[in-house]
């Protein structure tokens, strides 16, 4: 039987287990769309701009373990879309794209909204390609969901011309890829336990590569038998569990300088599925020339990037950890650390939230400790970019896997949309996100797709009316010459109760809680705007110095 190249594209993602699509509507993709139409098992959720789209399916992609799958019509849904892909690269994410393109016979003449989207695409995308020949739909579109979640998963666009989606052929029979994840050589395995072993002060980098094998417990299982000291990269906090003995802590901003030192004073550096990026490293600096790193990595391009491994193992996390377990015979190596437990007590005492709490505005330590105290263990947290952050990445303990989505490549507009992913993918978590008042702004619209679809999420945006990480480098690198960082909002909680959500506004620290418990309670997307001193600009700040400063402007 024939059938269209629309009802072709949904037939492939039924049989990849494809369970949610985000898209804005377009024309150029209609015949996909109404594919759709026949299949309910596959949840269309239509956002109100294209770059919350493409959040929504990189933040589903994280907590679902799944291929996130996004749409857009040509040229300008395409570029907006182009966000969440270089979100869903940085942080190897799987996820697949599908593009309405313009007619094949108008390509070439500036049709209307064209864009050459396989090459404007290609060095953002693992996986580029344009579909021209209806038949092909099923070969190339299964390759492409493979390419997405294989090796290091990443992002992979598809272009669709309107016209092929309308031709009808007799499709082949083709079926999902079967992965297969690479084993290391057991001698290879050998060698690296064997340089643990032996190593004075070896310390393991875990990133998120563990995320996606799912072997954090595993990972946990080898540091206690190597009794070694563990840290997260960059954004990778639910890689290994905070509260757990051998957790020394995180890389990225803000990273306390025990840490650091303990890194570059290692003789022995394991990266396991991490790709050493630029924030986790401050700036290309973290490792000696003396180091020995031994270098885990499913993907061998990682290989030498940024540091030159002394051994490179090609493995995903899970298989090394395997057979590293087996090497060791699961038996302690050493019954006491006393570096470990060390590293440990600083990361918690460092992490250690405190109940400061202001009438004027809302303590950011302060509400941190609420947030500790007031929310399930097991709650995904997602949040923007920002210098709210420093407060979450320094007070927040990560003690369960698969609890946080936050983007690698520091994206604004990141927290909501990808909440909204995220609270799809795990209905029966809370899913809570955090944004400044910039970055809020940039996606508030998705309230109104949240609302729609009675998508319960809760939004903190942390308001003090200044693009804040933007301020604090400008006047620590030219010193009283603001310009283009002052910012009017409006009323946040005003704003969510027009679109149909719950809205509170909280300007101090004792109504908090009590505005959290009703936005759980309410069962409705929430938005709690919390209202912070704008002269407070990072976490660890000098607060007397700010309180005097105040008080002598007044």
């Amino acid at each position: 039987m024939k059938v269209s190249g629309g009802k072709a594209v949904v037939d492939v993602m039924v049989k990849e287990g494809v369970k949610k699509a985000f898209c804005v509507p377009g024309e150029s993709y209609l015949g996909v769309m109404d594919a759709l139409y026949q299949h309910p098992e596959i949840e269309l959720i239509s956002a109100r701009h294209e770059g919350g789209a493409s959040f929504m399916a990189e933040g589903y992609a994280k907590a679902s373990g799944e291929v996130g799958v996004c749409m857009a019509t040509r040229g300008v849904g395409a570029t907006n879309l182009g966000i969440g892909i270089h979100t869903a690269a940085q942080d190897s994410t799987p996820m697949v794209a599908l593009i309405g393109q313009v007619e094949r016979p108008f390509k070439g003449k500036e049709a209307f909204q064209e864009v050459n989207l396989a090459d404007f695409f290609s060095h953002l995308c693992k996986w580029t390609v344009e579909i021209d020949r209806v038949e092909r739909i099923p070969e190339l579109l299964h390759r492409a969901f493979h390419m997405a979640r294989s090796g290091r998963p990443g992002p992979v666009l598809v272009s669709l011309p309107h016209d092929m989606l309308e031709d009808e052929a007799v499709m082949a029979d083709y079926s999902s890829y079967q992965l297969n994840r690479p084993y290391p050589h057991n001698e290879e395995v050998e060698r690296a336990v064997e340089a643990i072993r032996h190593a004075e002060r070896p310390v393991l980098i875990a990133g998120g590569g563990v995320i996606h094998a799912k072997a954090s417990s595993l990972l946990t299982q080898f540091a206690e038998t190597m009794n070694l000291p563990v840290v997260t990269a960059f954004r990778r906090f639910d890689a290994f569990p905070n509260v757990h003995p051998c957790y020394a802590g995180w890389l990225g901003f803000g990273t306390p300088s025990y840490l650091l030192e303990a890194i570059r004073e290692a003789d022995v550096v394991v990266a396991l599925g991490t790709r050493f990026s630029q924030v986790g490293t401050q700036d290309y600096t973290l490792l000696s020339e003396k180091t020995k790193l031994i270098h885990v990595d499913i993907c061998p391009d990682i290989f030498g990037k940024v540091y030159a491994p002394s051994l490179a193992i090609e493995a995903d996390a899970k298989g090394f950890l395997e057979q590293a377990l087996q090497a060791t015979g699961s038996q302690p190596v050493v019954s006491d650390n006393e570096r470990v437990r060390e590293l440990h007590a600083k990361y918690m005492e460092f992490s250690e939230p405190k109940a400061d709490y202001t009438e004027e505005f809302v303590d950011m330590d302060g509400l941190m400790h609420d947030i500790v105290a007031e929310l399930p263990k097991d709650t995904i947290i997602t949040n923007d970019a920002g210098n709210f952050f420093g407060w979450l990445s320094r007070y927040y303990r990560f003690e369960q896997e698969n609890t946080y989505v936050g983007p690698t490549s520091g994206a604004m507009g990141y927290g909501l949309p990808a909440a909204i992913g995220a609270k799809l993918a795990q209905p029966h978590k809370h899913v809570v996100s955090f944004s400044g008042d910039g970055g809020f702004m940039m996606t508030l619209q998705e309230i109104e797709t949240a609302v729609r679809y009675k998508i319960p999420t809760i939004s903190i945006v942390v308001n003090n009316n200044i693009y804040g990480t933007i301020r604090t480098h400008q006047e620590m690198h030219f010193p009283e010459r603001v310009i283009g960082t002052d910012l009017s909002n409006p009323d946040f909680a005003e704003l969510a109760r027009l679109f149909g959500a719950h809205g509170e506004k909280v300007e101090k620290n004792s109504d908090f809680a009590p505005a959290l418990q009703r936005a759980i309670a309410s069962g409705l997307p929430a938005v709690i705007e919390v209202a912070v001193n704008p002269e407070i600009l990072s976490v660890g700040q000098d607060k007397k110095k700010v309180q005097k400063k105040l008080a002598s402007s007044k």
